[in-house]
């Protein structure tokens, strides 16, 4: 969903010595999105094996995730499953900018403009069925729990946090909180420094939303925050209600009208409470979680053996999360 309402949230940073030990549910879809998205070379092309296989998502996962576990984070990882029949319009206008978006590239392709063709490159962006699978095989051999949402992967999260199992999911976008989940923590990723607008560069940290401080502050329930999301916009009605955005749909929320009052006077052309069940009744279900010990020996047929890693940088990670796993063992004690 990626619901716009980040100017009506405060963020309260973290250490990454307070996250030690606590579990992290992610959403293992999105985050390989970033990765394919944002894992490229200068002229848009994703990092690729010598057989010609898409490898940009498995580097920053095996990057993000090995430095992660070694600040001593516990993960756990959630793919999507079938999504809600109302997703089929977000679904539609994706393909249809993903297919202008490559237009453009190849325009700029032809006139060797890198820097346009990175800008678009980065919009036709696919995740297949076979980089999903193989995302979970590198997951796992991690030692990670792998969860299969029956539908939408941030709705089983946060289902999880609710269940106690997780302390909290990890996601930049803040579908988490309209699906209920009581706390989310943004910015897990290796970069320790974030350039401004003015070009200097100051501390990214971790930062912790909870959502009954959200609701709080806000003056809103959770059935008025999905609402808030309705007005604005979600997966399930991309464009929103025209004219309205975040601090309008607050003040809407606010009023004291009747949710049908408010969507009858907008004269939307959707079916608000079609979308708002789908938002507070989306399937879910119970899961055990369980960790176990890394077969580097799997990790190495993945990565070296499949996709031409480099062994210097795969045994350097290896052996930093052996050390902060088990000081006592070495690196061949876990082949």
């Amino acid at each position: 969903m990626g619901v716009n309402i980040k100017e009506l949230v405060n963020f309260e940073e973290i250490s990454w010595e307070q996250l030690e030990g606590k579990i992290i549910g992610v959403d293992a879809s999105l985050t390989l999105y970033q990765f394919l998205t944002s894992i490229r070379q200068r002229d848009g092309t994703p990092l690729m094996d010598k057989q010609g296989n898409i490898t940009s998502h498995l580097v920053g996962l095996f990057s993000r995730v090995t430095a992660l576990m070694e600040k001593g984070l516990k993960l756990c990882f959630v793919f999507d499953g079938k999504p809600p029949e109302l997703k089929s319009e977000q679904n539609r206008l994706r393909k249809e900018r993903k297919e202008e978006a490559k237009g453009k590239f190849e325009q700029a392709k032809e006139k060797g403009e890198e820097k346009e063709m990175l800008k678009y490159a980065r919009q036709v962006t696919y995740l297949n069925s076979e980089m999903v699978e193989e995302a979970k095989e590198l997951i796992s051999a991690l030692g990670l729990p792998v969860i299969q949402a029956p539908s939408e992967a941030e709705a089983q999260c946060a289902h999880m946090c609710k269940k106690k199992l997780v302390w909290a999911v990890g996601s930049q976008d803040f579908d988490t909180l309209i699906f209920g989940s009581p706390r989310m923590v943004r910015n897990l990723t290796i970069s320790t420094k974030k350039k401004t607008s003015s070009g200097a560069y100051v501390p990214y940290l971790p930062e912790v939303v909870e959502l009954s401080l959200v609701l709080n502050e806000l003056g809103l329930d959770r059935d008025q925050l999905i609402v808030l999301a309705i007005l604005i916009g979600t997966d399930y009605n991309p464009k929103g209600v025209l004219g309205i955005g975040p601090k309008k749909a607050l003040d809407l929320v606010q009023s004291g009208k009747k949710f049908e009052e408010i969507f009858k006077d907008l004269e939307v052309d959707f079916d608000w409470k079609e979308i708002f069940d789908t938002i507070k009744n989306m399937p879910v279900k119970g899961v055990e979680l369980e960790w176990k010990e890394m077969d580097v020996g799997k990790l190495r047929e993945i990565l070296i053996e499949r996709h031409d890693f480099s062994q210097d940088r795969f045994d350097n990670a290896i052996k930093k999360l052996v050390k902060e796993n088990n000081p006592q063992k070495g690196l061949n004690d876990w082949i």
